[in-house]
C-alpha cells in the first residue's frame, strides 16, 4: 500500500514543525487551507518583510507584481509558474 497522500504522525509533525521554528528560525503561521484569501504569496507578510529590509514602496509593488504574474501564469503549467517564480527569487528575473 502506498503512503502517497497521507498526513503525518503526531510526533513527525511536531519534530517537523520544531525543526522549521527552531533551527531555521521559520515562524508558524497554521494551517491556512480553508481560510479565505489564502495564496501562495503572503503579500502582506512579504511587503512588511522587504519594508523592514529597507527597500521602498515601489521596488517592493514591482517585485509583488512581477511575483503574481509568474505565480498566476495560466498558460503554463503549474511547475512552469514554479520554475518561473524560482528563478526569480534565486536570480532576480525570469531564465
Amino acid at each position: 500500500m502506498s503512503n502517497v497522500g497521507q498526513t503525518l504522525s503526531a510526533p513527525r509533525k511536531t519534530a517537523s514543525f520544531a525543526l522549521f521554528r527552531d533551527e531555521l528560525h521559520y515562524r508558524y503561521l497554521g494551517d491556512w487551507i480553508d481560510r479565505d484569501g489564502n495564496s501562495n504569496i503572503e503579500e502582506d507578510i512579504l511587503s512588511a518583510y522587504l519594508t523592514a529590509s529597507g527597500y521602498t514602496s515601489a521596488q517592493i509593488s514591482a517585485a509583488l507584481y512581477k511575483l503574481r504574474t509568474e505565480a498566476d501564469n495560466h498558460s503554463r503549467s503549474l511547475y512552469g509558474n514554479n520554475q518561473a517564480v524560482y528563478n526569480l527569487l534565486r536570480y532576480g528575473r525570469c531564465r
